[in-house]
């Protein structure tokens, strides 16, 4: 009965009108096109939890061939830059205080004739503690290069006596799968093209229909023998395909900017990505048809923004939170959707190992449109 009622000629004429009014504004398809990618360059470049070639300034009190290969060493480890040579702690405070050096690494007097000799040298490390992902990693830099050369000097002096470099009784092999090199871009690009779809087309679509109230445009859409389904659906599928332009653009963004290619399937990835969409349009209907006004659309928005942030993963390890935080983050669609991407991007899984996140989105996805849908007819009527 439903179906007969549908009229493709009334619908064909809201898809056409919808399209137009689109394409007439132009600030919208400004921020339907250019905000993916500007926030896919943004945050691609500022998240970025590597952390290397940090600036340090070095007291080098030895002056030796082997204070100098220590400081070519720091060096070769790109965590450090000494660029920066001084000759006493107030040049060091200078440094530190005004944030040109992270680091600082004091090399003592006889650094180099302990090294020689049978004595052992201590090196002192000042380091910035304002930011303690950067202070963590440039202490573990410069611990990591003195135990090597700790143990080449001592491997030297065994081999000058006669005597086998002896090996330590445990060892320790390390591969790492799925991201060798470990680059924070690797993991936060994937997950970047999940958040900044949600953020995109929510808003859009929130602001489109309530904009539509505002303008008075709604009240004489119902007038008209439109009925319901046909208007909401002629107003979402442009929406359906900004989201699949903008999927598709921070897709090769992704792949040849940041040189993140996806190792799985592009063809499921888009699929997944077509349920994600929905769930989030019906997100962004629900949202119109509760708010009055742009300003609250808005704000209701920003309201699924920053959870979506900091709770699903996206930032953070779920497991690490707890289990009420991890209870919240698991009813953002976000949270399964970064799931499935970086499956694809990063493992090359398939819809084997991703079905339960599938049917998790795919019940949200019915579940919101349903209600989205039944709360949009309820406001016309």
């Amino acid at each position: 009965m439903m179906m007969e009622r549908f009229s493709w000629t009334r619908f064909q004429a809201i898809l056409r009108k919808e399209f137009q009014q689109i394409i007439r504004d132009r600030p919208s398809i400004g921020l339907a096109i250019g905000m993916p990618v500007m926030l896919l360059l943004l945050f691609g470049y500022a998240v970025n939890t590597d952390v290397d070639h940090l600036p340090a300034v070095v007291w080098d009190q030895s002056m030796s061939q082997d204070s100098r290969a220590f400081i070519s060493a720091l060096r070769n480890s790109t965590y450090l830059d000494p660029d920066y040579h001084v000759r006493g702690y107030d040049e060091i405070g200078r440094y530190l205080d005004s944030a040109d050096a992270r680091v600082a690494v004091i090399i003592p007097p006889d650094y180099g004739k302990q090294v020689q000799g049978n004595g052992s040298a201590t090196i002192q490390v000042l380091v910035d503690g304002s930011d303690p992902t950067a202070a963590r990693a440039a202490m573990n830099a410069v611990q990591t290069v003195g135990f090597n050369a700790g143990w080449d000097v001592q491997a030297e002096r065994l081999a000058a006596q006669g005597g086998e470099t002896p090996r330590l009784p445990v060892q320790v092999e390390t591969r790492v799968w799925y991201n060798p090199d470990m680059k924070s871009a690797v993991f936060n690009i994937p997950g970047l093209i999940g958040l900044i779809l949600q953020n995109v087309i929510a808003m859009l679509t929130a602001f489109s229909m309530v904009r539509e109230k505002e303008r008075g445009t709604m009240e004489q859409l119902v007038v008209t023998p439109i009925r319901p389904a046909e208007l909401m659906l002629g107003k979402l599928l442009p929406f359906v395909f900004i989201g699949f332009v903008s999927l598709t653009m921070v897709l090769l963004i992704g792949i040849y900017w940041f040189e993140v290619p996806p190792k799985g399937s592009v063809i499921l990835l888009f699929f997944l990505s077509t349920l994600f969409l929905i769930t989030i349009l019906a997100v962004g209907l629900l949202v119109s048809t509760v708010a009055k006004t742009q300003l609250q659309a808005m704000q209701m928005t920003f309201l699924l923004i920053l959870p979506s942030i900091l709770l699903s993963g996206f930032m953070f390890p779920r497991e690490t939170m707890p289990a009420f935080l991890q209870g919240l983050g698991g009813m953002l669609p976000l949270t399964y959707f970064l799931v499935i991407v970086r499956g694809i991007f990063l493992k090359g899984v398939g819809l084997e190992y991703l079905w339960k996140e599938t049917l998790i989105l795919s019940v949200f996805a019915i579940g919101l449109f349903f209600l989205a849908a039944k709360k949009f007819r309820k406001n016309l009527d």
